[in-house]
C-alpha cells in the first residue's frame, strides 16, 4: 500500500471510529478538503453560499479560459498579420459592463444577509459566555448567578490518562483540551471575546463562529448548537510561540445534562466533568441497546 493510500486508509478509518462512537463530534480530518459539516444555521448557510458562489466561479473560469485560448490561437501574429484597429464596440462594452454587475449583485445579495444573520440571533439568548484569550490558554466565564469559570488548556499527553480522555479519535491531539465548554443543545448561546494580553481569535469551524478577541474591547457573537456532540476549533490570530497549541473545544449537551453539570461544576469542576462523561456514555450505551446506532 502505497503511502496516500495509508492516509487515506487512515482518515476513513478514523471516521467510521467516530461514527461508532454515537457521539457526532467536529474536528480536522486527515486529508480534508471541505468544510467541516455545520452544527450550527449560521454555518449551514455559509456552507450553502460557498455551493452557491461555485454555480458563478466555475462558468466564470471556464469562460475566461475559453475566450484567452481563442484570442491566443484567432489573434496570433501568423494567423493574423494585419491586426483590427477597431477602438469601440457598443454590445460588447455593454455586456462586460453589466454582465458582472448582475453577478456582482446575485452574489452581494445573499452575502448581506447570510452577515446580517450572523450578528442577529432569531431570538434573545439565553446563555451567555465570556471567553478571554491569554497566552496560550482560554478563560471561560458564564455570564449568570452561578459565578462558574475556568481555564482551557491544552490536553497534555501524560495527562489523558487521569483525565479519562484516552481514546485519541473523540479527543485528538493537539485539539482536546482539560475543561471544555459546555453547552445545552438547541439554544441560542451569546459569546463575549477579549483578551488579556495581545490579540487572538475564537474560532470554531463547525459553528461558523470566528471572532477576534482584543485587549481593552469586547466581540459580541453567537450560535446555537442543533447536533449534541464535541466540537474542537483552535485561535486563528497569530498571538506569540505557542499560537498553535491553544485549542478551543465545546462540548454540547442535552438541557438535562447541562443543568446537571453546571450545579456540579460550581462546587468542583473537575467531578462535574467526570460525572458528565460518565453521563454521555450511559446514554450511548442505551442508544446501541435499544439499536439506535
Amino acid at each position: 500500500m502505497t503511502r496516500v493510500n495509508k492516509k487515506i486508509a487512515a482518515s476513513l478509518g478514523l471516521l467510521a471510529l467516530v461514527a461508532a462512537s454515537g457521539a457526532f463530534a467536529a474536528q480536522p480530518e486527515p486529508w480534508q478538503i471541505g468544510m467541516q459539516p455545520g452544527a450550527t444555521p449560521i454555518m449551514e448557510g455559509i456552507r450553502w453560499f460557498e455551493q452557491y458562489t461555485l454555480w458563478f466561479i466555475v462558468p466564470i473560469t471556464l469562460l475566461v479560459t475559453a475566450l484567452l485560448a481563442w484570442v491566443v490561437v484567432r489573434y496570433r501574429a501568423s494567423a493574423n498579420p494585419v491586426p483590427s484597429r477597431t477602438s469601440h464596440n457598443t454590445v460588447i462594452e455593454i455586456i462586460w459592463t453589466l454582465g458582472p454587475v448582475v453577478v456582482l449583485l446575485l452574489l452581494a445579495v445573499p452575502s448581506f444577509q447570510l452577515l446580517t444573520h450572523q450578528y442577529t440571533p432569531d431570538e434573545e439568548p439565553a446563555l451567555t459566555v465570556k471567553a478571554t484569550g491569554m497566552q496560550w490558554y482560554w478563560d471561560y466565564e458564564y455570564q449568570d448567578d452561578s459565578a462558574l469559570s475556568f481555564s482551557s488548556l491544552l490536553l497534555q499527553d501524560e495527562d489523558r490518562a487521569a483525565a479519562g480522555k484516552e481514546d485519541l479519535a473523540q479527543f485528538p491531539r493537539l485539539l482536546a483540551v482539560d475543561n471544555e465548554v459546555v453547552v445545552p443543545v438547541n439554544t441560542t448561546v451569546r459569546l463575549l471575546t477579549t483578551a488579556g494580553d495581545v490579540i487572538h481569535s475564537w474560532a470554531m469551524p463547525a459553528f461558523g463562529v470566528k471572532v477576534d478577541a482584543v485587549p481593552g474591547r469586547i466581540n459580541e457573537s453567537w450560535f446555537k448548537a442543533e447536533r449534541e456532540g464535541l466540537y474542537y476549533g483552535q485561535c486563528s490570530e497569530l498571538c506569540g510561540k505557542d499560537h498553535a497549541f491553544m485549542p478551543i473545544a465545546v462540548r454540547v449537551v442535552s438541557q438535562e445534562q447541562f443543568d446537571q453539570w453546571k450545579a456540579a461544576a460550581a462546587e468542583n469542576l473537575e467531578d462535574a466533568n467526570r460525572s458528565l462523561a460518565a453521563a454521555i456514555q450511559s446514554a450511548k450505551g442505551e442508544d446501541k441497546v435499544a439499536g439506535l446506532n
